[in-house]
């Protein structure tokens, strides 16, 4: 009896020693980008690491913190030891805390206006329409060094030479509906306070 108690504890501590790790690995910075891929989570804790996963998504919750599955380019997220893990905000941060973070207000603009345009586009756009939108607005040199820099993040994808799709990144991080709803509700009360001003 006491070597079944003694062993149930051992294999107790064993798990959270994983789930540890788990927290280690998916919280410590990477300089490309964020979180692990599977095959790393498989090879560091085991074949189990999904109900590791799982135990760590319970922990992280109290913190309203949560870890995405998202496949790359296209993957799916159900081939876990492909796809990526990593640790998101569960409710959206205020904008004021994005810019603390080292965003510029220009870059998070030519973000949500390409993401909201790709998505009313049912996910793929071309990159010269993009850069035409955004013209108006911001000069061409921060256009592309913009578009470079949130394609090399992993926020967007380009395909062949011109074309643009949502990124494993975009998927995991925004809110797509959310944001969908937000500029339509702008661009709604837009067009109410131009009706009222005739």
């Amino acid at each position: 009896m006491e070597e079944e108690v003694e062993v149930g504890l051992a294999e107790e501590a064993e798990v959270q020693r994983k789930v540890r790790r788990a927290a280690q690995l998916l919280l410590l910075q990477r300089p490309r980008s964020p979180g692990v891929k599977g095959w790393e989570l498989k090879k560091s804790l085991g074949k189990d690491y999904v109900r590791i996963v799982d135990l760590l998504k319970q922990e992280l919750d109290r913190l309203d913190l949560d870890v995405k599955i998202v496949g790359e380019e296209g993957e799916s997220s159900d081939d876990y030891d492909k796809a990526r893990f990593f640790v998101v905000m569960r409710y959206p941060p205020p904008v004021a805390e994005l810019l603390n973070g080292g965003w510029r207000i220009d870059d998070l603009s030519i973000l949500a206006a390409t993401v909201a345009y790709t998505v009313s586009r049912h996910g793929k756009v071309s990159r010269k329409d993009v850069e035409q939108i955004l013209k108006d607005k911001f000069p061409k040199w921060r256009i592309d060094l913009t578009l470079d820099r949130f394609i090399r993040l992993g926020y967007l994808i380009q395909s062949g030479e011109d074309v643009l799709s949502i990124g494993w990144r975009t998927r995991a991080e925004i809110d797509q509906k959310a944001l969908m709803t937000v500029l339509l509700s702008t661009s709604t009360g837009q067009q109410q306070e131009e009706a009222q001003a005739k």
